[in-house]
């Protein structure tokens, strides 16, 4: 038995709730769609305002061939695949194929450029759907090759009137005595996605039994949801619940819980990008100077994913990951330069000592900018010790090298120059 929001999926504009500024009477993509003039588009909007529901719609009603590929899954092969089973099927004034691309904005450069040429000679009608900005997840010549319609968050009306129109016409739950006394949580609990709504209303009308009438309380559907459903919301608290997690077993150094909290992110689909970006920060903050080369890979793999996308990025994720939780750790970059932000912020904007200014012009030089300033490479070892610090800050030590192999070099080498001053 298909689930209930499949089941409930709409077929035609006339069915369709919700987005009246694109598909109402007289609205700019419904005289496309009745004029089977259609271009290609990008929808862009939230999960579950029905964003693949409206493409299959136009599809539908244009009379078209609809072929649909999912960015988390397809490779450049894929859709050169699907371009060339488009242009096989062409025949006289037969109107182009539909190619739908959900989540467009997962693909990467290559991906899109892949789709360039068959957009452009009208092999097909490219459809995509995004959460995200198509400003800055699309490449600018395939978004000039396409309109931008923007879907809105569902209302409150539109969500009662999918939950109402489901108990009176679901070819199941019109059959069951249910009665929706309060709405609110599953309002909440859905966070506007229609497809959530739907999976909320099918947990709860289960538990109608026989001929005993189910009255829908807040509380109940509260208890239900809670005991029931698995969350994972990309903008909501488990998001950086399931982030924190991640970021936590990287720097407790254990490789495979971390592995296991990146195989939760992008089996739900997380943007490989906020993954990638947030695995720089550990390198930085803490692994730092124990291994300099984390912040290297990381950086890469930021850099690798973006160009190739999932599902492949999946793999380099996982070897920076891995790389990253199996390297020895250390925050002392991160402690010095919050040591240091605090001084700026109880000092103020302490003045520039006389010896260490530039002095670019005669002016500057006979007010004493530059002078006595010590040429460090003049001397052995290129150093010599002189202050480099405001003199309100002399003495004070902001980096402290910990208790690893990389920094107790580190610690030698400022010992041997330095001496005690910094307490190394």
């Amino acid at each position: 038995m298909k689930p209930l929001a499949e089941r409930m999926r709409p077929t035609t504009l006339d069915d369709y709730l919700g987005q009246a500024h694109l598909v109402g009477e007289g609205s700019v993509l419904r005289q496309a769609v009745e004029a089977n003039r259609i271009p290609s588009f990008i929808l862009w909007g939230p999960p579950g305002v029905g964003k693949t529901t409206l493409a299959r719609i136009v599809a539908r009603q244009s009379n078209r061939l609809f072929f649909t590929l999912s960015a988390v899954s397809a490779g450049v092969k894929d859709v050169r695949e699907v371009i060339d089973k488009a242009r096989s099927t062409r025949f006289f004034d037969q109107p182009a194929p539909i190619l739908f691309i959900d989540e467009i904005h997962r693909f990467s450069k290559a991906q899109q450029d892949s789709l360039l040429g068959a957009v452009e000679e009208g092999v097909v009608v490219l459809i995509g759907a995004t959460t995200e900005n198509p400003s800055f997840e699309v490449i600018s010549a395939l978004l000039s090759r396409c309109q931008v319609y923007v879907l809105q968050p569902l209302s409150r009306e539109v969500l009662i009137q999918l939950v109402d129109r489901a108990l009176r016409q679901d070819e199941i739950l019109c059959h069951k005595p249910v009665k929706v006394l309060e709405y609110e949580a599953m309002l909440r609990l859905s966070g506007g996605d229609a497809r959530k709504l739907y999976n909320i209303l099918e947990l709860v009308t289960n538990f109608q039994q026989g001929e005993i009438p189910l009255e829908i309380t807040d509380a109940m559907v509260a208890q239900l949801v809670q005991e029931n459903i698995a969350q994972y919301d990309k903008g909501g608290e488990y998001h950086y619940d399931v982030a924190s997690a991640f970021i936590k077993s990287i720097r407790g150094s254990d490789p495979n819980a971390a592995i296991y909290w990146l195989a939760r992110m992008i089996d739900a689909g997380e943007d490989v990008k906020f993954i990638a970006r947030r695995m720089v920060i550990a390198a930085a903050e803490d692994i730092g100077l124990a291994n300099p080369n984390a912040l290297l890979l990381a950086q890469t793999a930021l850099e690798a994913v973006q160009a190739v996308g999932l599902p492949e990025a999946r793999i380099i994720l996982a070897e920076a990951v891995v790389y990253l939780a199996t390297s020895p750790k250390s925050n002392s970059a991160y402690l010095a330069i919050d040591a240091a932000l605090e001084a700026v912020r109880q000092h103020g904007a302490l003045p520039v000592p006389l010896h260490l200014r530039n002095a670019p012009t005669f002016l500057m030089k006979k007010l004493g900018y530059g002078k006595d300033y010590q040429y460090a490479h003049d001397f052995p070892n290129h150093f010599v010790e002189q202050d480099y610090l405001p003199s309100t800050l002399e003495g004070q030590v902001f980096f402290q090298p910990q208790d690893n192999a990389a920094e107790e070099k580190i610690r030698q080498f400022l010992h041997a120059r330095w001496k005690e001053r910094y307490g190394y």
